[in-house]
């Protein structure tokens, strides 16, 4: 069934003691936030219910949103931007305020980050940076504190943290899912196995937000891509990657193309053992007897027009319309 969540405070601040609690799972930050312990207490309550999510270009942050209640006539729960940086004007603060707003309006949030190489200057080019690749010699020194390239990427992730520090100000939990896809070979920190590869980089990350800028407001979303055998794009195996329990809060993988195969829904259920579990992003939305047969998804988030161009509108409405789909309006809080 489909629950109403109802507070006295005006944003998504889930009050923790409203829920049954799931007390084997606790963030991973033993310092979290009041309102990261309760959004991700409420995450882990949600039975069979899955929460309704739409990604937005940071450039037009609710263009895409707006669209979902347009076909729908109900707000996703979830929203969600990207602090990447194409060009022109760094889009943080931009990224801070529309945060702000949509928190305010009672959505979810979750933010990610496109980030280009270490190596490369800010504005970051998408197949020149973001989608380059980055030499093994140069990871060495990325993981290497003291070395040019770890100092370069101290400062990108400073600069980033920043931002974050103003939403921890203002009180809002977010979901947080940096280097996602990590299991792919199409980003220059994918494909990188082992103590010292991706693993690596998702521990120093963490370390710098939890331990130096105490950050307490994210819940930390490890975010893979489905499994794929595609030569030169493919997906390997999500354990190949996985930095360990105490480094992820929620595991969620990226599925595009309708590949909402069970084997992999089941390898994610396997390695989070009891840790929530959330389609990160999506193409085509899956079909309702998908989530009939795959019920611990949490959330799942259209990505941005895919929206319009993979999913005709009667898809959207079934999704939007299924029994255990919440949209905002089911968890907004009330005045």
């Amino acid at each position: 069934m489909k629950q109403l969540l109802v507070t006295s405070m005006a944003c998504v601040c889930i009050i923790a003691s409203s829920y049954s609690q799931n007390l084997d799972n606790k963030l991973v930050n033993k310092d979290a936030s009041v309102e990261a312990i309760a959004l991700y207490n409420y995450i882990n309550n949600l039975g069979d219910n899955i929460l309704s999510g739409q990604h937005s270009y940071n450039g037009n942050p609710e263009q895409f949103y707006n669209k979902a209640y347009n076909i729908t006539g109900k707000y996703p729960a979830v929203w969600g931007t990207d602090f990447y940086w194409s060009g022109g004007e760094d889009p943080g603060s931009s990224v801070v305020e529309s945060t702000k707003k949509m928190h305010k309006k009672g959505a979810i949030i979750t933010l990610m980050w496109h980030v280009g190489r270490p190596t490369d200057d800010a504005p970051y080019g998408w197949k020149e940076s973001v989608q380059n690749k980055i030499s093994d010699s140069e990871w060495k020194d990325l993981i290497t504190p003291g070395t040019e390239i770890h100092k370069r990427w101290l400062n990108q992730i400073d600069h980033i943290a920043g931002y974050l520090k103003q939403l921890q100000e203002a009180n809002i939990p977010i979901l947080w899912r940096p280097y996602h896809e990590m299991n792919g070979v199409w980003f220059w920190w994918g494909n990188k196995r082992g103590e010292q590869g991706f693993a690596k980089l998702w521990q120093m990350l963490f370390d710098r937000y939890v331990n130096h800028h105490k950050l307490n407001n994210l819940i930390w979303v490890w975010n893979a891509n489905a499994p794929r055998d595609i030569p030169h794009d493919e997906g390997f195996e999500y354990h190949l990657f996985y930095p360990g329990h105490d480094y992820v809060d929620i595991l969620a993988t990226d599925v595009y193309h309708f590949d909402y195969e069970q084997n992999e829904y089941e390898q994610l259920l396997k390695l989070a053992n009891g840790k929530p579990i959330a389609l990160g992003e999506v193409g085509q939305l899956p079909k309702t007897n998908i989530l009939d047969e795959q019920p611990k998804w949490s959330w799942f988030m259209v990505w941005s027009n895919w929206l319009e161009t993979a999913n005709t509108e009667e898809r959207v409405k079934s999704v939007y319309e299924y029994k255990n789909t919440l949209t905002r309006d089911e968890i907004q809080i009330k005045n």
